[in-house]
């Protein structure tokens, strides 16, 4: 079972859906027991940095996340479940990540930009990875945020989008994979994004 986890932001009933659809078993929950025995773990998320982490705080499930990224299971981060990977965010001032990546999350910076960044963009893929399988280089994907990561790491860079400058828009290490996109906006390409991650837990 892949655990989507509920701490009160995102758009979790349409993950669920979107899972469902290409056939891939989801449970939805607040609770770090079930957190604990997922084969998966997938953290959705629109909304402010510190909001995310103090509501994953609130429900104890942050020791349980990082038991499972560090035990190996696959985690799929979505929007504000890429940007907590990292060490810290300057948004309303700085608020601590959960550091399993080294980094920093920034606004974008050109005011000639229109923030958020919200509609359809190109992703331009770096690696060969499983999690982009059968989906091609420069596919669109749908975006919604005013905030970007930025590695220290670039070997984890799966993916870069160009708003203004490159930026960071996929990152993939060993069993972690996030996206700041949202595959579950973005059609039949995000649909395989979720059927793709699927495959990477259950192996089929």
């Amino acid at each position: 079972m892949i655990a989507i986890i509920d701490y009160g932001m995102g758009n979790l009933r349409s993950v669920e859906k979107g899972f469902r659809k290409v056939g891939v078993d989801v449970c939805v929950t607040d609770r770090p027991g079930v957190v604990e025995k997922a084969d998966a773990v997938v953290l959705p998320g629109v909304g402010a940095f510190r909001d995310c982490m103090e509501g994953l705080k609130r429900l104890d499930v942050v020791d349980a996340v990082i038991r499972a990224v560090k035990d190996g299971r696959p985690y799929l981060g979505i929007c504000l479940g890429l940007q907590v990977l990292f060490t810290e965010s300057e948004e309303f001032g700085r608020c601590r990540g959960l550091d399993i990546f080294r980094g920093r999350v920034v606004r974008f910076g050109n005011s000639d930009l229109k923030i958020p960044h919200m509609g359809w963009n190109q992703v331009n893929l770096k690696q060969d990875n499983p999690l982009f399988a059968g989906i091609g280089d420069g596919s669109y994907f749908y975006f919604v945020h005013s905030y970007y990561v930025v590695p220290e790491d670039g070997s984890i860079v799966a993916a870069t989008t160009d708003y203004g400058a490159e930026f960071t828009s996929a990152v993939c290490r060993d069993n972690i994979f996030a996206v700041q996109f949202h595959p579950e906006k973005s059609q039949k390409t995000g649909l395989k994004l979720l059927e793709n991650f699927g495959k990477i837990v259950y192996g089929r």
